[in-house]
C-alpha cells in the first residue's frame, strides 16, 4: 500500500496546498480551506485488472476524418433541445438545480422511457423508494436496472456485468472511491469519481448522466474543475411553490448553450410543454395596464413573454427600482433614455418590473415592450391584448433593428396577435402577413401610436 499523504484543499474553488492557509489565494474566501488525506495507488483504471494503454499518434488537421456524433434519443424533446439532438455518446452530462426541483424525477422519466438498457444507481434512496416514484411516473422499462451503491469499484463491477448503454448516477456528491481516503462529497473524491467516471465513459462509448447538488449560492457543490471536466452542465431552474421548470445549458460541448426546455410537475411527472407562449402570457379577461407583450427567441425557439410594470408615486425619499428576471442596470438606462431623451417624469416615481412565467431573459429586443409596459402604467391606460413589441432601444432614444425578426413576427402571426410594432430600420421581406407590422424609429413614435 501506497503512503498516506495529506493535502489541503479550497472546498470553494478547489485548489491544492501543501499547508493550511486562512484565505484561498485563487478564490479570495476565508475559512475554506481543510484538510484532506490522500492516498494514490499505481492502478487507477476504472476497471479492476490492468488494461493496455493505447498511444495516439499526431495527426495533420487535414487528415482528421470528422464522423458525425453518434447522439441518442431521450425520448425527450425539450432534453433533446437542450442537448443538442440527444444524448452523443461517451459524453459527460451534469444536471444540477435546487432541492426538490425535480432533477431525479427527470433523469428517472428519461430512464423509463429510453429505448436502451440504463443503469441507474442512487447513492441517496434506496430501490424501494425508485420503485414508489417509477409507478407515480406510470412509465414502465424493462431495460431499465436499479442499483443502490455509492463505492465506484461496487459500480464498476455491477457495469461490466449487465453492460448498460446509458449510466444514470443520483448523485456524484455520493459517490466515494478507495483509492482517496476522504468522505464522501469532499473535493478529492468529487474530482476522483468524476475522472474514473469519464475514463469509463471515454473507453466505453457510454453516455452518462451525473445529478449535481448546489450550494446555498446556487453553484454546484465541490470543486470548479467538476464542471470544466464534463462535457455538458445542465441547470434546472424553478420555484418548487410553481409547477413551471426550465432547463438550461450553462456549458454544451456539442451543441448551443443559448436552447431552452421547459416542463410542468404534475402529479406524474414532468411534462414537457410545447408552446411556452402558453405559460409566459397571463390569461386575463379585462385590459389591464402596465401589460405589454415581447417577442422574444431562447436558441432557436421564438417565444412571447409577458412584461409587468407598475410606476408609482414613491412613498420614501428615494424612488425605488426594481427588476424579476430582468436585468436591473438595464431597466435604470431604459428609465434614463425615457427621462432624458423623451421628457418623462420618472426620476421621482417608483418602478417595478417583473417578466411573467419565472423566466429571466436578456434578449435585448425586449426593450420596446419593457418602455411600452412602463409607459402604460404611468398612463394608467392598457395596452390592447393583441398588440406585441420587438426591438431594442439605444441610448439617445432611436429604436434599434434586431435579429431574426422575420422569425419573430411569424410567432406572433401564429399566436393570434393583429399587431406587431418592429424598429423602422430593420428589413422585413415584402410577403404578405395576416398580422400588421407597425414600424417606428424613436420612443415618442411608440407613445404616439400607443397613447397619443
Amino acid at each position: 500500500m501506497a503512503k498516506v499523504k495529506t493535502s489541503f484543499f479550497c472546498q470553494n474553488c478547489g485548489t491544492q496546498y501543501a499547508k493550511w492557509l486562512g484565505q484561498c489565494k485563487a478564490c479570495n474566501e476565508w475559512n475554506t480551506i481543510v484538510e484532506e488525506v490522500i492516498q494514490k495507488e499505481e492502478k487507477r483504471n476504472w476497471k479492476q485488472a490492468s488494461a493496455v494503454k493505447k498511444t495516439n499518434k499526431a495527426l495533420k488537421i487535414n487528415d482528421i476524418v470528422l464522423d458525425e456524433e453518434d447522439r441518442i434519443s431521450t425520448r425527450n424533446k425539450e432534453l433533446d433541445r437542450v442537448l443538442g439532438g440527444g444524448l452523443v455518446k461517451g459524453s459527460m452530462t451534469l444536471l444540477g438545480g435546487e432541492p426538490g426541483i425535480g432533477k431525479s424525477t427527470l433523469l428517472l422519466q428519461i430512464a423509463l422511457v429510453i429505448p436502451k438498457k440504463v443503469l441507474y444507481v442512487s447513492g441517496e434512496e434506496s430501490q424501494s423508494q425508485i420503485k414508489m416514484r417509477a409507478e407515480r411516473l406510470q412509465t414502465k422499462n424493462t431495460n431499465c436496472l436499479i442499483l443502490t451503491e455509492t463505492n465506484t469499484q461496487h459500480i464498476f463491477k455491477v457495469i461490466e456485468e449487465v453492460q448498460p448503454e446509458v449510466l444514470v448516477i443520483d448523485s456524484i456528491q455520493t459517490l466515494h472511491t478507495e483509492y482517496i481516503e476522504a468522505s464522501p462529497g469532499s473535493i478529492s473524491q468529487i474530482r476522483e469519481t468524476t475522472a474514473e467516471l469519464i475514463k469509463f465513459a471515454k473507453e466505453t462509448a457510454t453516455p452518462v448522466l451525473l445529478i449535481g447538488h448546489i450550494t446555498k449560492d446556487g453553484n454546484i457543490a465541490g470543486p470548479k474543475i467538476l464542471e470544466h471536466m464534463v462535457d455538458v452542465v445542465l441547470q434546472f431552474e424553478g420555484d418548487r411553490n410553481h409547477t413551471y421548470r426550465i432547463l438550461r445549458a450553462n456549458k454544451n460541448r456539442f451543441g448551443s448553450t443559448a436552447e431552452l426546455g421547459i416542463y410542468e410537475m404534475q402529479n406524474i411527472g414532468l411534462r414537457e410543454v410545447e408552446n411556452p407562449s402558453e405559460i409566459l402570457i397571463s390569461q386575463k379577461e379585462d385590459d389591464l395596464s402596465g401589460t405589454a407583450i415581447a417577442a422574444t427567441l431562447e436558441g432557436m425557439r421564438p417565444l412571447m413573454i409577458e412584461v409587468q410594470a407598475l410606476v408609482s408615486t414613491a412613498v420614501y425619499g428615494t424612488p425605488q427600482r426594481s427588476a424579476t428576471g430582468y436585468d436591473l442596470k438595464r431597466l435604470n438606462m431604459l428609465l434614463a433614455v425615457l427621462e432624458k431623451r423623451a421628457g418623462f417624469r420618472l426620476g421621482a416615481k417608483d418602478v417595478f418590473l417583473n417578466i411573467a412565467g419565472g423566466i429571466k431573459v436578456d434578449d435585448p429586443a425586449i426593450d420596446l415592450a419593457v418602455i411600452s409596459a412602463i409607459l402604460s402604467s404611468n398612463e394608467d391606460e392598457a395596452i390592447p391584448q393583441d398588440f406585441c413589441f420587438a426591438a431594442e432601444i439605444g441610448l439617445a432614444g432611436e429604436i434599434r433593428a434586431i435579429n431574426r425578426i422575420e422569425q419573430r413576427i411569424l410567432e406572433a402571426e401564429k399566436l393570434g396577435f393583429n399587431k406587431i410594432f418592429v424598429s423602422k430600420f430593420n428589413k422585413i421581406s415584402s410577403k404578405p402577413y395576416a398580422i400588421r407590422i407597425v414600424q417606428v424609429a424613436k420612443v415618442e413614435d411608440i407613445y404616439a401610436n400607443l397613447f397619443a
